[in-house]
């Protein structure tokens, strides 16, 4: 298995929120939480990311059961640590202080080296006007495309 069968999206995240800066962080898995990472078991649909006591951790990130995993496996929607230094840390502190803001989860992936890393972005929700004008712009592109394939 490459590490470009993993695909594991938010699809919802760049639709609900602006997105301002984005970071990579590795995750703290256990043996069967990444066997079923790797074979696409997981969802970060619901999940967001809290700081606590300059530690960040992913919450309601949903990792399936591994199958063929004995009384060594792992709870479904656990907290898991992330692995960011501390200067990310600190910007995503600062971030947090601002009422509004929050970080969402955006890609899992798994890189070059085989370990499982997830794609995080600090964010502000969106007004519904905000999606209104998303949907249309997305709509007059389809159109152009459609009218110059034509």
């Amino acid at each position: 298995m490459s590490a470009a069968d993993v695909n594991v999206r938010n699809k919802r995240a760049r639709f609900e929120y602006h997105l301002d800066e984005e970071f990579t962080a590795g995750m703290v898995l256990s043996g069967t939480e990444i066997k079923s990472i790797r074979s696409n078991k997981a969802s970060i649909l619901e999940a967001y990311c809290v700081l606590v006591n300059n530690e960040v951790f992913i919450r309601n990130m949903f990792v399936n059961p591994y199958e063929n995993g004995s009384f060594y496996n792992h709870k479904p929607k656990g907290d898991r640590k992330l692995l960011l230094n501390k200067r990310e840390i600190n910007r995503l502190e600062k971030w947090m202080k601002v009422k509004g803001n929050t970080i969402v989860p955006l890609k899992i992936f798994i890189n070059e080296k085989g370990f499982a890393k997830l794609l995080i972005a600090c964010a502000r929700g969106k007004k519904l006007h905000d999606k209104r004008d998303d949907l249309k712009a997305k709509d007059d592109q389809r159109e152009m495309d459609r009218a110059l394939k034509r």
